[in-house]
């Protein structure tokens, strides 16, 4: 019935594509009405809105949530706040500690907190940890800290970001003073209060954020976030499931010169927990073959920089980045210990200064956007039982150029240099590892003129061997291999049905191979291949839809030359919401999530559909002024499910809400 309801619901959505396609025209680019070219001003034209924007003006696979949609989702992680993109799967998203974000196939999975195939960079810095055994995290912070999240999917669009990114890149970006603003001088608060009923959790938000002059910035947040044990669809609690995260953000920034075109900026996050006596295995609900520890957790990311972007000059937009990422474990068994690895500490740093420059220039007809940089890389992992300690040096140059060729086609090379130095900080004999590696990939689009776009891209990466494999000769002078190749197709249409209405749609398939690996215990290979589709249909009314799919395959080759399935896949998920608007005072959306049975080398995972229900509340005036309540219902109908790449269930019926005030 799941796979019935889901074809059925993608058929009608590529029909509808193809109906409102069919009679689109052109329209006029110049006005006739005379007062119009007088200047008369005939009046505001509402373009209808839906929840997210489809980045249909790109063939790179790019989703953006806004610092609004990260407010009205009321998301606990990072995580929760994802996992409405095509190609993310969460692993335990309802929690800090022991989920993830699993990129098309890619990522986090039931025993390692990362694969070193997903990307997480917090304000141009480098984040997330290697791959500790049951403990490791990719990423550890708050949401409310930041003003978007940006998720590329896929190979193409990585080459600046960092190597051997298959599955993807996550984009954070703190929020700042100026944001907060709009750009005006003054000095501003604002306070967030949310509470919700499925494990008593509640989170307190404050926020200061100062423009004294046009010159100077500065914004201050404190967030506290805790939780209790929650409990599923069943009634049962969640092992492992509840935490308190203490979360702060300082941000500042200082621009002078002509035009202010010189800025000079530092931004300091932390995001810390202290739990105690839960299981070693984080993924897991119980203390398991391990036992429990007591376990705290820091997370610290700091970036200073220094910008130059001149008005008169488009060829010049340069950044000087200095970035350090500060990730510490510290655990003790409770109990006996029946192994050391439940009383090793761990700590990653990584340090990098990133050069680049932003150009945008003419070459006689063809047009450039080009984006080029350098970087040192420092990576510094503590020895501890079954984690060897190291360093891990290395140098890299990318270049991304974006070049209008001709009216509505623009092609997009991309390379990346990368080498690595990784050595042991274990007492004894020395061990050091070289390596070199050449990435890159070029992405095509054209754009006919009624809004009907094509788009296609090929790429290649390598992923260079790791600090944690330093135990394993052969991994560390082997570098994985993978390469990727995308085709797909996009609309983006104002006044198609109706003055004012907007639709967007974008379709993309994918085909990637991953060769050479390390990461995959008994495995030699892996293909993976799948559809991705975003879309939107808003009227200036108010009324909207949003609808997004993931559609995945995947197979391994084992070292034994079986081939079967790709254990991380996820499960064919198809998402859509229906809102309306009623002017700035209220918005409300039903959500529902479907997911198709699961069949994993004759393991069943079972499909399921959930549903949410959202108000955002924005009264005007008086003591109303800038006023926000937020109202949610999650799990409306308490299913019970667990999602294939998760190792708990997932949270009951959960009441949320939400109220904040600027000052």
């Amino acid at each position: 019935m799941l796979r019935s309801f889901a074809a059925r619901a993608l058929g009608g959505v590529s029909a509808i594509a193809f109906f409102v396609a069919a009679p689109a025209h052109a329209q006029d680019a110049a006005a006739t009405d005379k007062n119009t070219q007088a200047g008369e001003f005939l009046g505001t034209i509402d373009i209808g809105e839906s929840t997210r924007a489809i980045q249909t003006d790109t063939a790179t696979p790019i989703t953006v949530i806004d610092r609004k949609e990260i407010e009205d989702r009321q998301a606990s992680t990072i995580a929760e706040l994802l996992d409405s993109v095509p190609g993310v799967t969460l692993i335990n998203g309802s929690t800090p500690i022991g989920s993830g974000i699993n990129i098309r196939g890619f990522g986090a999975n039931g025993t390692y907190g990362t694969d070193q195939k997903v990307a997480f960079v917090v304000d141009g810095a480098t984040t997330g940890s290697e791959e500790i055994y049951r403990v490791g995290t990719q990423l550890f912070t708050d949401p409310l800290l930041y003003k978007h999240a940006q998720v590329i999917r896929g190979t193409v669009g990585s080459f600046e970001w960092g190597s051997g990114i298959i599955g993807g890149v996550v984009l954070l970006e703190t929020n700042d003073a100026a944001t907060v603003l709009h750009g005006k001088t003054g000095i501003t608060a604002s306070q967030t209060v949310s509470g919700q009923t499925n494990g008593n959790g509640f989170a307190t938000s404050t926020t200061v954020a100062a423009m004294p002059t046009e010159q100077f910035e500065f914004l201050a947040n404190y967030t506290w976030r805790t939780q209790s044990t929650q409990q599923d669809g069943h009634g049962d609690d969640i092992g492992n499931s509840s935490f308190k995260l203490p979360s702060f953000l300082v941000k500042g920034a200082f621009h002078f010169g002509a035009d202010n075109a010189h800025t000079i900026a530092a931004s300091f996050n932390q995001t810390t927990t202290s739990d105690r006596d839960v299981p070693y295995d984080s993924f897991g609900t119980t203390a398991g073959v391990f036992g429990n520890v007591d376990r705290d957790t820091k997370s610290q990311v700091l970036t200073v920089s220094y910008a130059y972007k001149p008005v008169d000059n488009d060829a010049v937009n340069l950044q000087l980045l200095y970035t350090y990422a500060n990730q510490e474990i510290d655990q003790s068994a409770v109990g006996v210990a029946i192994s050391p690895v439940l009383n090793a500490d761990h700590r990653y740093e990584t340090s990098k200064i990133t050069l680049k420059n932003a150009a945008l220039f003419s070459t006689g007809p063809i047009h450039h956007n080009l984006h080029f940089g350098v970087e040192y890389i420092h990576k510094k992992r503590a020895d501890a039982s079954s984690a060897p300690g190291g360093t891990d040096n290395r140098m890299a140059a990318f270049a991304v150029d974006e070049i209008g060729l001709f009216k509505g086609f623009t092609l997009s090379p991309a390379i990346r240099w990368e080498t690595s130095n990784v050595k042991s900080n274990r007492t004894g004999t020395p061990v050091s590892y070289n390596n070199t590696a050449w990435m890159g990939g070029v992405s095509a689009r054209y754009e006919l003129p009624f809004g009907l776009a094509a788009f296609g891209s090929w790429a290649r990466t390598r992923n260079l061997p790791i600090i944690d494999d330093l135990d394993n000769a052969t991994y560390m002078n082997q570098p994985e291999k993978s390469r990727t190749w995308e085709a797909g197709g996009s609309f983006d249409r104002t006044d198609l049905l109706g003055k004012g209405d907007h639709l967007a749609i974008k379709v993309n398939y994918y085909d990637t191979e991953l060769t050479d690996n390390t990461a995959y215990s008994g495995v030699r290979e892996v293909y993976l291949d799948g559809f991705e589709i975003e879309a939107s249909y808003a009227t200036a009314s108010g009324i909207y839809f949003d609808f997004n799919a993931t559609i995945p395959d995947g197979q391994r080759l084992r070292t034994t030359g079986v081939i079967d399935d790709w254990t991380n896949l996820p499960q064919k998920t198809y998402m859509l919401s229906a809102g309306k608007r009623f002017g700035k005072l209220l918005d409300v959306r039903w959500e529902t999530t479907l997911a198709e049975d699961l069949d994993i080398n004759g393991t069943e995972h079972k499909g399921f559909d959930v549903h949410n229900l959202r108000a955002t509340i924005t009264p005007s005036g008086g003591i109303f002024e800038n006023v926000a309540l937020r109202l949610s219902v999650e799990n409306i109908f308490d299913t019970y499910y667990q999602s294939a790449l998760s190792t708990r269930p997932a949270v009951g019926r959960n009441f949320k809400a939400a109220l904040s005030k600027m000052f």
